[in-house]
């Protein structure tokens, strides 16, 4: 891929639009200061001083910043509380331009929430203290599954494709149950032509008829496969990606941290691995998954090839990891600038 197609492909991306269908958090950054830090009278210990907080969306949340970052329309399906957080999350939304109409707020439901303590040591040292998570433990209703599959039908058929994100770890507790996956796994046959990917923390291995992005400990997981002692990302993601594509008859997106992707188009054909960008200084790969899942979705949606896609994937990867303390994002600028100071990567 050459600097002109890779233009060509930022261009169409003003022109995608795309449904971001999961677990949305709000991620809330809370930034204390040891230097101010006091003794509580009542329990003698430490009490932290919160000198700044800095709220984002998070998990669906982060993908959806990742698409708006890179000009792709998005529409929103997934729930919210009517709570404090709720707010901030469909506000901070709203900012990014996102349509709201699949966004579903829920009285008494509490907005999933990341609370993320960031302690300023005394030499300025920033680090992350034990996170604090507000998550649902309990299944949803058929009555909240009957809505969501509603707002789906009602948007599926105006986008170019869909991104699902299965945040949440207990089974049927977030927004993509059995019976959605159900669902989605019907109307990716109902419409060949859309782009419709999963990203399953834990529950790859049950969508049927889509695309999958994992990474390696998620594909062996839903390929029912041991990792092999001292063999390589690639080689592991191979024997994955030969098991899912058979299953799903849909290309497989693998990713493989500081070793790059490995993409496989088809049931029945070699995989391909591509190479990570290489950056320099300290990184942060909080976001980079997601990175990736925005930039290739988007990128396929937009008529690049499944490798051309990848690239973009492993572009926008390299800038955001190199965005510390934060779930960072890439702009189509960001990933021009990367590209030309990457010549390598036209051979590609």
């Amino acid at each position: 891929m050459d600097r002109k197609r890779l233009e060509e492909i930022l261009k169409k991306l003003k022109n995608v639009r795309m449904v971001v269908f999961g677990d949305f958090f709000l991620d809330s950054y809370q930034i204390m200061d040891r230097k101010l830090s006091e003794m509580s009278i009542e329990t003698c210990l430490e009490a932290f001083q919160v000198v700044a907080v800095r709220q984002q969306p998070g998990a669906a949340g982060t993908v959806v910043a990742n698409l708006c970052s890179l000009g792709v329309n998005v529409l929103a399906l997934g729930l919210t509380g009517d709570d404090g957080n709720g707010y901030v999350m469909r506000r901070k939304l709203e900012a990014m331009g996102v349509d709201l109409r699949g966004m579903v707020e829920l009285p008494g439901y509490d907005t999933p929430t990341y609370t993320k303590p960031m302690m300023r040591e005394l030499d300025g040292y920033e680090h992350e203290l034990n996170r604090m998570d507000i998550k649902h433990r309990v299944p949803l209703t058929r009555e909240i599954e009957d809505f969501l599959i509603h707002q789906l039908h009602a948007l599926l058929p105006e986008a170019d494709g869909m991104l699902i994100i299965d945040q949440v770890q207990e089974r049927n507790c977030g927004v993509i149950t059995d019976r959605i996956r159900q669902e989605i796994s019907q109307l990716a046959l109902k419409y060949p032509d859309k782009i419709i990917s999963a990203d399953s923390r834990e529950y790859l291995e049950l969508f049927e008829n889509v695309i999958l992005k994992s990474n390696v400990r998620e594909s062996l997981r839903a390929a029912h496969m041991e990792s092999s002692e001292g063999e390589a990302p690639a080689a592991a993601a191979e024997r994955c990606a030969r098991v899912l594509t058979a299953r799903t008859h849909r290309p497989v997106i693998i990713t493989l941290g500081n070793n790059g992707l490995f993409l496989a188009e088809r049931a029945g054909t070699p995989g391909c691995a591509l190479p990570p960008i290489p950056v320099s200084g300290p990184i942060d790969i909080v976001g980079a998954g997601d990175s990736v899942n925005a930039a290739v979705g988007s990128a396929l949606c937009a008529g690049a090839t499944l490798k051309e896609a990848g690239i973009l994937g492993n572009l926008a990867a390299s800038v955001v990891i190199q965005q510390i303390g934060t779930t960072g994002c890439a702009t189509p600028q960001q990933l021009l600038a990367q590209f030309d100071a990457h010549p390598e990567l036209i051979h590609l």
